[in-house]
């Protein structure tokens, strides 16, 4: 049985928003052009899928071992670093692209 304790309650809260950022990344492929822009929106829209798996597994928290946990986060972590390291790039270009140089 899941326990609704905060971390509980936050989690649940987390992986809605994940899913409907995961949504909201899938429906706004058709707005992306294709080229560098349109490969790197694939690789944002992988990333967030990866994420959003990474969030359903934290209510199930109580069931894995330390070490389980510690991998999982870990990966999370690596992951969004990872993502905003992307993003971070994308929106560069888009500016420059702006910009017209």
């Amino acid at each position: 049985m899941i326990r609704l304790d905060l971390f509980t309650m936050i989690s649940g809260l987390a992986i809605v928003t994940m899913f409907i950022a995961l949504w909201k990344a899938i429906d706004y492929k058709s707005s992306v052009p294709g080229g560098v822009v349109g490969k790197t929106w694939n690789l944002i829209t992988t990333l967030v899928a990866f994420f959003f798996i990474g969030y359903l597994s934290t209510p199930f928290f109580v069931l894995l071992t330390q070490e389980m946990k510690d991998l999982i986060v870990a990966f999370i972590f690596f992951f969004g670093a990872i993502y905003v390291l992307i993003t971070l790039r994308l929106v560069h270009r888009i500016i420059i692209v702006m910009k017209g140089e």
